[in-house]
């Protein structure tokens, strides 16, 4: 592959490798702290980035349960990083003895772009284990596309669960001869093709208990009961919701009084939660686990974990024994002048505990706060100024389970329920991007109050040209 070669050699050259929450909060602080010199041409600032925006991930179950609309979770780069040019495209490697970026823009050719100073966030990618089925017939947590997915997947299962309620010649409602899905043996014996059809497409399973699991279970799961109040012929006792977690905890990023309590909740609301559990098979839809429970799902989510992006392979950086980049607590990359790393990708050292090789976990709090100091080191060391190390206080932790229902813990005191969540609210929407993003998160929120919520699903969304296709093909 012929590679073309980009060079400018007058401005102070930054380049960003990743747009989202420590890219584009980094810029952003660049924008703001090198303001004079970006205006006047001594220093240029460039995102590189395969997505034109920014995906405020702790919105996604919100934006996936309805209560949110799904654009107002997204951040626009240009419109947000006026001062900063964004590229369109792939960083698919790094040499930095040479100073180079391969750089693979959306089906354009490969070129490489120059740099002074390289910001390493190309953050992580979900981890999928060789578990059998699982890439046919698992869906991912972690895109707005796959929010959007999950939640037309269990609406549409919800509507085609109805529409078989009369099929074996009972009742369409309340009929006493209607196998619950809910049941503990997905092989009753005896169960006719329409029963076995509904405990299929109500059979809801999540694999992974951290927040990522624990907050798109809890929202679907509360979106989904209210969605039965208009499909007759389903019944929340129909649906059987399903957390499979490897370890003996959920949530293990937070304190285990929290994750008790967590669990708690949620199997108060009758959510079947398996520890110490995983998902063995998944082959045409047989869910599998290591416990010997063996029953069919047309739904799989999978949300256990994130490894660093695998791009971090194909660049001359210290990485430690997990593909993370080497870093000390001021973000700059141990052994490498003039690269800075943060996020997910980063391996980072935590002062503030006593261990010396404890780390910062990969959440979204660590990196919006770590991407403001990283904005700072870098103007810093532009500048010829000292660095500082990062350093976080831990306030406590907030998770939303559905409308009006979460947990927190804040400064070691317990809340639940509503109060959990307007805290949930109110922490994220503080940390949300722009005033733009904030203001139409509010009115979202404000008009769920106002009206009836919202369930409809937009399955076409997936496959919008079929209906064309069909047409075509009928002449």
């Amino acid at each position: 592959m012929e590679l073309v070669n980009e060079c400018t050699s007058s401005p102070k050259r930054i380049v960003i490798i990743g747009g989202g929450y420590v890219g584009m909060y980094t810029a952003l602080g660049l924008q703001r702290a090198l303001k004079h010199e970006i205006r006047s041409g001594a220093v240029a600032v460039t995102v590189v980035d395969p997505q034109t925006t920014m995906t405020y991930q702790p919105f996604l179950p919100e934006a996936a349960a309805g209560n949110v609309e799904p654009r107002h979770v997204v951040v626009p780069l240009r419109p947000t990083l006026r001062h900063c040019r964004i590229i369109t495209g792939a960083a698919t490697a790094v040499n930095h003895a040479a100073r180079t970026v391969t750089v693979s823009p959306i089906g354009g050719a490969a070129y490489q772009l120059n740099y002074d100073i390289l910001v390493m966030a190309p953050g992580s990618v979900s981890r999928v284990l060789p578990i059998p089925g699982l890439a046919e017939h698992g869906i991912g947590f972690k895109t707005i596309g796959e929010a959007i997915a999950l939640r037309n997947n269990v609406l549409g299962r919800l509507d085609f669960a109805a529409s078989l309620s009369g099929s074996s010649g009972k009742d369409t409602v309340g009929s006493p001869g209607r196998v619950s899905a809910g049941s503990p043996d997905g092989d009753t014996a005896g169960s006719n093709e329409y029963d076995a059809a509904r405990r299929r497409a109500l059979t809801f399973v999540f694999v992974g208990g951290g927040y990522a699991g624990i907050e798109a279970l809890g929202e679907l799961e509360n979106m989904a009961r209210y969605a039965t109040r208009y499909t007759p012929g389903v019944d929340i006792s129909d649906m059987r919701w399903l957390l499979v977690e490897a370890s003996d905890r959920v949530m293990p990023e937070v304190s285990m009084r929290m994750s008790n309590y967590t669990l708690e909740q949620l199997r108060e609301r009758g959510i079947d939660v398996r520890l110490a559990t995983r998902l063995n098979s998944v082959i045409h839809g047989r869910v599998e686990l290591s416990d010997g429970d063996k029953f069919d799902a047309d739904t799989v989510v999978w949300t256990a974990g994130v490894k660093p992006n695998p791009m971090l392979g194909n660049t001359d950086l210290p990485l430690d024994g997990k593909g993370r980049i080497m870093c000390d607590a001021t973000l700059a990359v141990i052994g490498t002048p003039g690269v800075f790393a943060a996020g997910d990708c980063a391996a980072v050292p935590d002062v503030t505990k006593s261990d010396p090789a404890a780390l910062c976990g990969p959440s979204a709090q660590h990196a919006v706060r770590q991407a403001k100091q990283l904005a700072r080191n870098v103007a810093a060391y532009i500048r010829g100024g000292n660095l500082q190390q990062y350093r976080h206080a831990y306030a406590g932790s907030v998770a939303s389970l559905g409308l009006y229902q979460g947990v927190a813990e804040i400064y070691g005191v317990r809340l639940r329920g509503f109060p959990a969540w307007w805290m949930h609210r109110t922490y994220h929407v503080s940390k949300m991007p722009t005033a733009n993003r904030k203001i139409r998160i509010i009115l979202d929120w404000t008009g769920g109050l106002l009206f009836r919520r919202e369930v409809v699903s937009l399955g076409q969304l997936e496959q919008p040209r079929i209906a064309f296709e069909k047409a075509a093909s009928q002449g």
